[in-house]
């Protein structure tokens, strides 16, 4: 049995390619070298070289070194080094934000000595790191085309072309590593991969077997700035329809909600009575489409536009990529039951903070008690002043925590102001107590509290054993 599950296992595995050659040879036309120059002026306020701090010719070498004889700032050019391919064959070009960004000039070096041209930038996405240019020329260009990334699987075979460290068109090739890797960004999703990519390749195509494009090669994990087999590309998913975004508006377009949600840990799934911690708690519903179809606070979202949503980072991806205006079905389990809401999606590039109010200052005492290692104070007029929270802000606010308390090991700290137990609102001491009270009759073992810091709110359970 062993051995036929080995002789099974042998069958299906896919041998690495005799060559990478033919693929280079197809495709390496389209992959171009990006320069870029940037005009600094130099005020005297860098360092100088070879004269101690404080010495008295300090300043006199400083203005001799970055000033001209007529006693200008002097300005120099900064230039740097990166990659992309072409989309089109009129001239279209993918590469990323931090290649261009800044840049007053930006050239475009073909291969094979096709010679170059300057391009222009048709938009950005900071928060893809993707830049769309554009070139113009009265022939047609060698161009490639967008794969599906999400077929891609941990093994499969991969190539990277680019400009490494300024040594021109090269080829590495490797295999996919990882997937789904977030580094810093809320639309985070790279594919780690092992083919060598170094600086310079930033903004180059990662090819499939098939010439496809499956990621745009953009960072590298290195303790010294060169491979060590640790690179990141973009998946082609996420970079394909921002491009097409740029390509039509010179902007992006993603769809907004307009909820603040969390995940759901194994703790607060147990607090709220869930079977699982699937989906995404919203912990605060500003002014927008949420509020305006009439989400809650509390509400755990567990279906948007007929996709289920696994946790907070799925539902940020499929709202991002859904059509701005679009009416679409929002499906939220609100006291144990299912209800299901139409909201119209804004556009999340121009969505506003709401904007705080002020209260007044005339200030009875508070009252104050220590509940589950806290110190908690009923919410006054002068509280309200001291944590600039809005006139209406209603909870008990943390005066004072026990470092040993169950509340400190999960964040809680002064200034925090409880606003909700048990998903109802608290706005006094005795009613928190009676929370609690109810939630060990009715067999919990812990309480949800909704925590508002800085405005920004946030579910934890807390255990309600005395």
């Amino acid at each position: 049995m062993i051995l036929a599950l080995s002789a099974a296992m042998r069958v299906e595995a896919r041998g690495a390619p005799e060559s990478f050659a033919d693929l280079a040879e197809q495709f390496s036309p389209a992959v171009v070298n990006i320069t870029t120059s940037t005009l600094i002026s130099t005020d005297g306020g860098g360092p100088v070289p070879m004269v101690p701090e404080g010495s008295p010719f300090e300043d006199f070498f400083r203005d001799f070194l970055n000033r001209d004889g007529d006693g200008r700032p002097q300005q120099r050019r900064s230039q740097a080094l990166g990659s992309g391919f072409l989309v089109t064959e009129d001239g279209f070009i993918v590469t990323n934000n931090h290649v261009i960004e800044g840049a007053d000039e930006i050239l475009i070096e073909f291969y094979n000595g096709r010679g170059t041209l300057p391009a222009t930038v048709v938009g950005t996405d900071p928060n893809t790191d993707i830049a769309l240019l554009k070139v113009e020329t009265d022939e047609p260009l060698p161009f490639v085309s967008f794969g599906d990334s999400d077929v891609m699987r941990v093994g499969d075979w991969v190539m990277a072309m680019g400009n490494p460290l300024g040594q021109g068109f090269s080829v590495s090739a490797g295999i996919i590593s990882a997937r789904g890797r977030e580094l810093s960004g809320t639309y985070d999703d790279f594919i780690q991969t092992d083919a060598a990519i170094n600086r310079g390749n930033s903004g180059g195509p990662l090819f499939n077997m098939s010439g496809e494009v499956i990621g745009v090669n953009t960072a590298i994990l290195s303790p010294n700035g060169g491979s060590i087999g640790i690179g990141f590309a973009m998946a082609s998913n996420v970079v394909s329809k921002v491009v097409d975004q740029l390509r039509e508006y010179g902007e992006t377009r993603r769809g907004w909600l307009g909820v603040r949600i969390q995940d759901v840990s194994d703790d607060v799934a147990e607090a709220m009575g869930l079977d699982s911690t699937a989906g995404a708690l919203v912990t605060d519903v500003p002014d927008g489409p949420a509020k305006e179809a009439g989400v809650l606070a509390g509400d755990l979202i567990v279906n948007f536009d007929g996709q289920d949503v696994s946790d907070t980072r799925e539902l940020v991806r499929i709202v991002g990529d859904a059509p701005v205006g679009k009416t679409v079905r929002v499906v939220v389990l609100r006291d144990g039951e299912t209800q299901t809401l139409k909201v119209v999606l804004g556009r999340r590039e121009d969505a506003e903070a709401a904007t705080p109010g002020s209260g007044d200052t005339t200030p009875p005492a508070p009252v104050e008690k220590s509940v589950l290692g806290m110190d908690l104070a009923e919410m006054t007029d002068t509280l309200r002043d001291n944590l600039g929270l809005d006139a209406n802000a209603e909870g008990l606010v943390v005066t004072d925590i026990d470092p040993a308390s169950e509340a400190y090991a999960k964040g809680l700290r002064a200034g925090d102001v409880i606003a909700e137990a048990g998903q109802e609102p608290v706005t006094d001491i005795a009613t928190l107590e009676r929370r609690l009270e109810a939630a060990r009759d009715g067999g919990r073992q812990s309480i949800l509290l909704l925590i508002r810091r800085g405005g920004d709110p946030r579910f934890i359970a807390l255990s309600v054993s005395e």
